[in-house]
């Protein structure tokens, strides 16, 4: 072996010089004439509708049968980035968008009834004891008008006081002067029957009459729809007792049950959402008036109480409702529920690091308001950010890498 090799050196101390120098500028042009080439090809041929099938020569592809189009090559991405033609990101429909930080709040959906506004209730009672004689509204529900008659009554107490009043008046026009101060009684007898209940119309035409009528009839002083009638005709009433109860529904209440976890979610200075399901696309506005300060301890359930319009009297005690009252505002950055992906091992989103170049990177995701999720860390706040087609973008990926571009990131 060392012979051969000692020959083969002598035989090429005998070549001439100018072979040697032509044999070594054949190498070196080969070496110069490969990195030329590899400089040329600047461009590939791609199928529109399979964008993985990259080939050096134009043709047909292999997988649909379709023309292939022509491509612009770039520089080769890092291994943990993904390089795509300007065709597939128009074909994936892949937007993006530079994040910034806005105001989000949590909102909390509660279950709610409609409920008379108590504050604009009415009770209308007697002012002495008698007997009802008549009822001139008999049904629950029906709507009285603020000085329209309610009932008649037949009261021993108030026929003498109206007797004595007329009779004051008719020995003050009988006597005229005299040691006895009529005018005084009179004025006394006129408060006493204002006092229970007679309005000024009422006594003046008692002033011109002869004889007091046995009944005396007793009128609204508020407007509302009836809810309950607490006697009936024929029926005694006490002093102060109750005979009729009003509702006023201009305006209602919207009672809302909460569970004690949801409590500190809830801005007592929000304003609230209302919406009836018996009545679509509607939708009224209100602010929490209270808070019951009292827990039960069974349910674990507290109610607060909303206030809302009601001008047409189209919403009706006893329907239900949903209420949307949002949490506490705070400034955080957020992207659209569809830019994140999510699995068993966390969230993450694609950003663009140069033009047509993507890379995965892991975040951790807070609240979700509507179609919007909180970034709590992992992008800042100038990163772009890929909007739609962010699982397009990861399907390519694992194509082309044959890994999930989350494997090998800590979580």
């Amino acid at each position: 072996m060392n012979y051969k090799i000692f020959e083969m050196v002598n035989w090429l101390k005998t070549l001439p010089i100018a072979c040697c120098l032509l044999l070594l500028a054949s190498c070196t042009n080969k070496k110069e004439e490969h990195k030329h080439v590899e400089k040329e090809v600047t461009t590939y041929y791609t199928c529109s509708m399979h964008p993985q099938v990259q080939l050096p020569n134009p043709g047909n592809c292999p997988i649909c049968g379709m023309k292939l189009i022509k491509a612009e090559k770039t520089s080769k991405p890092k291994p943990d980035e993904l390089l795509l033609s300007d065709q597939q990101i128009q074909l994936g429909n892949i937007t993006v968008d530079t994040i910034g930080k806005s105001n989000m709040g949590d909102e909390v959906v509660l279950t709610a009834t409609i409920n008379f506004n108590q504050q604009l209730n009415n009770t209308i009672s007697s002012r002495v004891m008698g007997r009802i004689e008549r009822l001139h509204f008999k049904n629950v529900g029906d709507y009285v008008t603020k000085g329209q008659r309610l009932f008649d009554i037949y009261s021993e107490e108030l026929n003498n006081a109206k007797q004595e009043y007329i009779l004051a008046i008719q020995q003050r026009n009988e006597l005229g002067n005299s040691i006895i101060d009529f005018q005084q009684l009179i004025q006394s007898a006129r408060n006493k029957l204002q006092l229970w209940g007679m309005s000024n119309e009422q006594v003046n035409e008692l002033s011109k009459a002869n004889n007091a009528p046995t009944t005396t009839s007793f009128y609204s002083n508020a407007s509302g729809y009836i809810t309950s009638l607490d006697v009936k005709e024929g029926e005694y009433v006490m002093e102060g007792g109750a005979v009729v109860h009003l509702a006023d529904m201009s305006s209602l209440w919207v009672e809302a049950q909460v569970y004690t976890s949801e409590l500190s979610k809830i801005d007592a200075n929000a304003t609230a959402r209302v919406q009836i399901p018996d009545m679509p696309g509607t939708e009224f506005k209100g602010k929490i008036e209270f808070v019951n300060p009292e827990i039960n301890t069974d349910t674990r359930i507290n109610l607060l109480r909303i206030n809302i319009p009601n001008a047409n009297h189209h919403l009706k005690p006893g329907m239900p409702a949903y209420v949307y009252i949002k949490g506490t505002q705070r400034n955080a950055i957020s992207l659209p529920i569809d830019a994140v992906i999510r699995d068993g091992k966390g969230s993450t989103v694609w950003i663009m690091t140069s033009k047509n170049t993507f890379k995965s990177k892991m975040v951790k995701t807070g609240l979700e308001v509507d179609d919007r999720i909180e970034i709590i860390s992992g992008l800042n706040a100038g990163d772009v950010v890929v909007k739609t087609g962010t699982y397009l973008i990861n399907s390519e990926y694992i194509f082309k890498n044959g890994a999930n571009p989350m494997d090998g990131m800590k979580m």
